[in-house]
């Protein structure tokens, strides 16, 4: 079996935050912790990172005020995949996600993406911006970028966003159809999105938009430790070190970073 490097890439980038700033902190606190925290390199998979030559830190994406960040961050994306290097990055709002999947897309003519978040973010537009975090997966979708979107925790459907869902043909599992009673059936190889959100307040209080009444953190990684198709590639977003409480979302990001690490070097 072909070994896959993993790069841990930053992109402190929250501009297209539609409420609180505060995500493009993330990126270094959860560095701190991954680096010189409590937590040892050790994952649930028997993937020890610290001990990995191909856990790799990529560093960060510069994004100066003069740019349109979708170029950087998806140039930055296409560098580090064509030198065989599958990307986890840190964001950052969840704008992101959408350069991340257009270089994606270069790579990999079919593509499921697994979406975690109390959010769907397919407003067509947000507050006059079509690069809102709550738009990425809308840009996604109207423009091919995915072949299956899968949406898990969702728990703030509008009318316009379920029309969205009908509109791309997107698996919504709502919070209150949770736990599902069959496995899920990924059909290509996954890139994960996860936003912070998706997991309870209770758990992970350091965001932006506290929806009670979702996913407890262990029900997170279970889900990532049973996905069955290679994941070659995923973004953790929405970690807001403002809002956090006594560090706890950190280390729940870190701990997903880890996971997540371990389960892309596996496969």
């Amino acid at each position: 079996m072909k070994l896959h490097r993993v790069g841990l890439l930053g992109i402190p980038f929250d501009d297209n935050s539609s409420f609180e700033k505060g995500p493009a902190k993330a990126p270094s606190i959860i560095r701190e912790v991954l680096n010189t925290g409590s937590l040892n390199g050790s994952t649930e998979l028997d993937v020890n990172l610290k001990e990995h030559n191909a856990w790799l830190d990529c560093g960060d994406v510069d994004i100066s005020e003069n740019q349109h960040f979708l170029v950087p961050i998806e140039k930055r994306c296409d560098q580090l995949l064509a030198d065989d290097i599958r990307v986890l990055s840190l964001g950052g709002d969840h704008s992101i996600t959408y350069p991340l999947v257009k270089s994606y897309r270069k790579y990999y003519p079919k593509l499921t993406i697994v979406h975690v978040d109390a959010h769907t973010d397919l407003y067509d537009s947000f507050k006059g911006n079509k690069y809102s975090n709550a738009s990425p997966f809308a840009r996604i979708m109207e423009n091919g970028l995915c072949d299956q979107l899968i949406q898990i925790g969702i728990r703030t459907l509008t009318t316009h966003q379920r029309e969205q869902a009908e509109k791309f043909g997107v698996n919504v599992i709502e919070m209150k159809d949770w736990p599902i009673s069959n496995p899920l059936d990924f059909n290509y190889p996954v890139y994960l999105s996860l936003d912070i959100d998706g997991i309870d307040p209770a758990f992970a209080p350091g965001v932006s938009h506290r929806e009670p009444g979702g996913l407890s953190s262990r029900e997170v990684i279970n889900f990532i430790h049973q996905i069955d198709r290679p994941i070659v590639g995923a973004d953790i977003v929405e970690f807001n070190p403002n809002k956090d409480i006594d560090n706890m979302t950190s280390q729940v990001a870190a701990k997903l970073v880890k996971e997540i690490a371990g389960k892309m070097l596996l496969t």
